[in-house]
């Protein structure tokens, strides 16, 4: 097989991508522009760097995250096969030592054979077959390319919570507890009282943030909000979101918190902790004085500061058909946050079907859609069918699955979230078989 599948963008969507286009005996040139020129929000030049929280949240199935990583387990993705590799203590979630998976991704990618890794920056569009992977932090160049290809490109700003290093922290202000489990927990948490909450909310809502360009407005996506923004929408609003004491008891009263700080492990050492929630674009050094104001951090030390940056992606049910590729452009693939959705797993879903469907396009084989009552299908039916005015990036979540059967809504949630579940992974077997083709007398 001659033909060489070009894959822009060395993150999730596209590390993946590349990878399932090799499985099925492709070659690949997948292209990474780290390190000769970086982004706002990297710091190493490795493949499949998390440039915001360490967890690819809920491993659940009740939990659609949950299924949808279940989903990509049985369709032999590399991303979930880094995280499991590279897993650290985070409850019911699935966490990740941030360098560790990074390296580890990297040295896949490295070692496979039909894979070429070029370490420059792309510039414009490539004629199709290629997946064009780059991220939310497209380089300006060829994000004017693709807005140029597409009519104009959209954006929010996303916003990433600081890490601090747990040494740092005062442990007799804090006890170790996951929600609703008995014994030792995997996550650090800094209850507060009413009084402390909310002159916390206060130093909060006055504390000096960095200004936006003035050509640009303050279009954030809901899902990853900063606290400060969350802090002015009313008193209340983070101890039932970020801070909510749901579930946790403090040890040394015996009684819930009114709000609670939840500190996530980073890495497999367990020397660095994520303020979970707590996405910022407050200044450092206000950052510094509202934070270690906290009972527990008053001696803080920072890794890693928040920040916020601006995420492109391109209005997708106008601009993709089913297969991910470009309507006027068949064959020039969409995967990741630029083709519409949000979340490191959900990028990697994408990378994963747009290589599928590249490898069966080169190789002259028919389309195969994921089943639409799964994770996948479930993902792609919002790309392409949702309304595309206002489109904005989405999670994936049941409420995007087609309902069941006999009236789903008046089944408890938890049943129904397991027979969706189910049916998603029955539904799931025949496409497996089929997109795996000849992928074992390949390999």
């Amino acid at each position: 097989m001659s033909e060489v599948v070009q894959v822009i963008g060395g993150g999730l969507a596209g590390c993946e991508a590349a990878w399932q286009l090799a499985r099925r005996g492709v070659r690949v040139r997948l292209y990474e522009m780290r390190p000769l020129r970086s982004s706002p929000a990297h710091t190493s030049d490795a493949l499949a760097e998390l440039v915001c929280s360490n967890s690819l949240r809920s491993d659940q199935r009740g939990n659609a995250i949950g299924l949808l990583h279940e989903e990509l387990r049985r369709l032999g993705s590399l991303v979930l096969e880094a995280a499991d590799a590279t897993r650290v203590p985070a409850g019911k979630a699935l966490a990740v030592d941030r360098t560790g998976f990074a390296g580890w991704i990297t040295g896949r990618i490295e070692s496979e054979p039909r894979i070429e890794l070029v370490r420059e920056e792309v510039h414009s569009l490539p004629d199709p077959v290629a997946i064009v992977a780059t991220g939310p932090l497209t380089s300006d160049a060829l994000a004017q390319s693709i807005a140029d290809l597409c009519g104009g490109s959209l954006y929010f700003y996303d916003a990433i919570s600081p890490i601090v290093y747990r040494d740092s922290l005062d442990d007799k202000q804090i006890f170790r507890a996951s929600r609703y489990d008995e014994g030792d927990g995997d996550y650090l948490n800094l209850p507060l009282d009413q009084a402390q909450y909310l002159a916390f909310v206060e130093e909060l809502c006055r504390a000096e943030t960095v200004p936006l360009q003035r050509f640009e407005a303050a279009l954030y996506f809901e899902g990853c909000l900063p606290i400060e923004v969350m802090a002015q929408r009313g008193p209340n609003t983070l101890a039932y979101g970020p801070m909510k004491p749901v579930g946790l008891v403090d040890p040394r009263t015996g009684e819930r918190p009114h709000a609670v700080i939840q500190l996530r492990q980073e890495d497999k050492t367990g020397g660095l902790f994520n303020l979970v929630g707590f996405q910022t674009r407050m200044r450092i050094g206000e950052q510094k004085r509202v934070l270690r104001g906290l009972p527990g951090m008053q001696q803080a030390v920072f890794a890693r500061f928040g920040s916020a940056h601006r995420n492109t992606f391109i209005r997708a049910p106008s601009q993709l058909g089913p297969e991910l590729d470009h309507v006027d452009r068949p064959g020039l693939y969409f995967a990741g946050q630029i083709a519409g959705v949000e979340g490191y797993v959900e990028s990697a879903a994408l990378g994963l079907l747009t290589g599928i469907h590249a490898a069966r396009r080169v190789r002259g084989e028919s389309v195969c859609a994921p089943p639409r009552a799964s994770a996948l299908g479930s993902l792609v039916s919002y790309l392409t069918e949702a309304r595309p005015k206002g489109f904005q990036p989405m999670n994936v979540n049941y409420g995007l699955f087609p309902p069941l059967e006999g009236g789903g809504r008046r089944v408890p949630k938890q049943d129904r979230n397991r027979q969706m579940s189910e049916r998603a992974l029955s539904e799931l077997e025949a496409y497996t078989a089929q997109v795996a083709g000849r992928e074992s007398r390949l390999a």
